[in-house]
């Protein structure tokens, strides 16, 4: 969202935030791009721009008039923000059952669901028929979109091919890719790229991460995901550190991390060193944390046993098997054993008497 000074939260957010208002009239927008660049955010402040009430404004949102503290409040009666249960608290929407998160679950001891599901879907279809409140129509963010089930997502495609008069809905994804086709074709495309690594660097200063440029390199340039990885304990000195503790084997310094986030992390270990036996240079790890023995092939087949692990990431039989098997086939692959010396034949020589 905007403040009441004019300015977004992440500041590469700005000049798309400008342009999206001035150029994008759809009534549905699909941002998209890589995890951690602010797809959410701008969903926001384009909602609070839609819903600005400051005509006299030289840009919108003002980020001071009644409609925009209201957004700010997370309160403003023409605005839902539909989010899965398990995003609402760190995204700061609050519990599950607020006025206008979009819940359509009952909270309950259930562990808080990751998906988006069809009866959210409803009530905000619902909710964009209604009448505006304040006049200046009404306006649904979806985050993240991937995480509409099929049912979910059908349901919401029946709006956006007959949409309501006064409502707009913007969909925020980090994975456009696995939507519908046909949810797609209805929505106006706002790419959002990675921000520049000497913007990205200065925010996350800003946000008191130490060594900022070694955690935006370590999360692929995406400063919103290094500032997580900082508030969760992991920092510039342990990811360094990462080559060797895997090459250790010593998988006991991944317990407390997400499954997830672990084969996340030893995908680009992977990558990494198959940069380095060929002779480039590594993208997520400083060049020293490197070794350059590790062989190709080795590489390549743990690699896709990590890729294959990734898919049950989520739900593992056995996360706590299944890291030490990872990390063990990774110190395989770091550090193979070295090559027998060939056994030489001796050639016994007489001297004739």
């Amino acid at each position: 969202m905007v403040d009441r000074d004019g300015r977004s939260p992440l500041p590469w957010l700005d000049a798309p935030l400008r342009q999206a208002l001035s150029t994008q009239q759809a009534h549905a927008l699909l941002i998209h791009g890589p995890q951690g660049v602010g797809q959410f955010e701008l969903a926001l402040a384009l909602a609070q721009g839609w819903l600005c009430e400051d005509a006299s404004a030289t840009a919108r949102p003002c980020g001071s008039c009644a409609a925009c503290r209201l957004v700010q409040a997370h309160s403003h009666p023409d605005l839902l923000v539909l989010l899965p249960e398990a995003l609402r608290e760190p995204l700061g929407w609050g519990a599950p059952g607020g006025e206008n998160d979009g819940a359509g679950d009952k909270p309950g001891k259930a562990k808080p669901s990751k998906d988006i599901k069809v009866e959210a879907v409803r009530a905000a279809v619902a909710f964009a028929q209604t009448t505006s409140a304040r006049g200046r129509g009404k306006v649904v963010v979806l985050h993240p979109a991937e995480r509409m089930n099929s049912v979910a997502a059908n349901t919401l495609l029946k709006t956006l091919e007959e949409p309501p008069g006064n409502a707009r809905f913007a969909l925020a994804s980090a994975a456009a890719d696995v939507l519908l086709p046909t949810i797609r074709s209805r929505c106006q495309s706002l790419a959002l790229g990675l921000p520049p690594t000497a913007l990205a660097v200065a925010w996350l200063a800003e946000q008191h991460v130490k060594e900022p440029a070694v955690m935006l390199a370590a999360t692929g340039g995406q400063p919103q995901e290094a500032l997580a990885w900082s508030e969760q304990g992991i920092d510039a000195h342990l990811w360094e550190r990462l080559p060797r503790l895997v090459t250790r084997g010593e998988a006991s310094a991944f317990a407390a991390w997400p499954l997830a986030r672990v084969i996340d992390a030893l995908q680009k270990l992977c990558h990494d060193s198959a940069c380095v036996a060929l002779g480039a240079a590594p993208r997520y790890f400083p060049t020293g944390a490197i070794k350059s023995d590790a062989k190709l092939d080795a590489l390549l087949r743990w690699m896709g046993e990590l890729n294959r692990s990734a898919r049950h990431a989520e739900h593992p039989w056995h996360a706590a098997l299944m890291l030490e098997a990872l990390v063990q086939r990774g110190r395989r692959a770091l550090d193979p054993p070295p090559a027998p010396h060939p056994v030489s034949r001796g050639v016994s020589v007489h001297s004739r008497a």
